[in-house]
């Protein structure tokens, strides 16, 4: 009887402790080539490691990758226990360029490739191609405040050049 009442005992203690969690260690390989080990709970979110890589690396989590075995790891809500044991996490950065896009005319249909400098506008900051980049061709909004300046200007330059009629010679 003996027996029986202290494995009870000895299973009633083992089922009040708390299950332990299994810890995994993971790899990171950064930026500048260093590799930092992790060791980490098996159930941690692929989140929470994104969260302590950009800690690490000051910078935010959105502007690098993480990538194991030349994959991108995209899912924040995946466990690391997806992750075979011992892993290596490579830290990336997104790829941006390629080739400078090609300004477009900003007239309504046209597709065409916009003129550098003699195709902006200053009037309503467009840019347009050869066959727009006149004020009336591309239908500008500040068309009439060119006319308004042009036909100040040229009004002040009238006026100074006027000659006087000196009376009494």
């Amino acid at each position: 009887m003996r027996s029986r009442s202290s494995s009870n005992a000895s299973s009633a203690s083992s089922s009040s402790e708390p299950a332990t969690i299994e810890n995994s260690q993971i790899f990171v390989k950064l930026l500048n080539g260093e590799t930092i080990s992790l060791t980490l709970p098996s159930n941690t979110t692929l989140s929470t490691l994104r969260h302590l890589v950009s800690l690490r690396l000051s910078l935010p989590a959105p502007s690098f990758r993480l990538q194991h075995v030349g994959h991108h790891l995209t899912s924040p809500s995946s466990p690391l226990a997806s992750l075979p044991p011992n892993a290596t996490i490579d830290v990336t950065l997104p790829i941006r360029g390629g080739a400078p896009k090609k300004i477009r005319c900003t007239f309504k249909d046209c597709k065409d490739q916009a003129q550098r400098i003699v195709g902006d506008c200053s009037f309503c900051q467009g840019q347009f191609c050869g066959k727009h980049r006149m004020l009336e061709d591309h239908k500008c909004s500040g068309l009439e405040d060119c006319k308004k300046e042009s036909h100040e200007r040229n009004a002040d330059k009238l006026n100074s050049e006027r000659t006087m009629v000196v009376k009494g010679i």
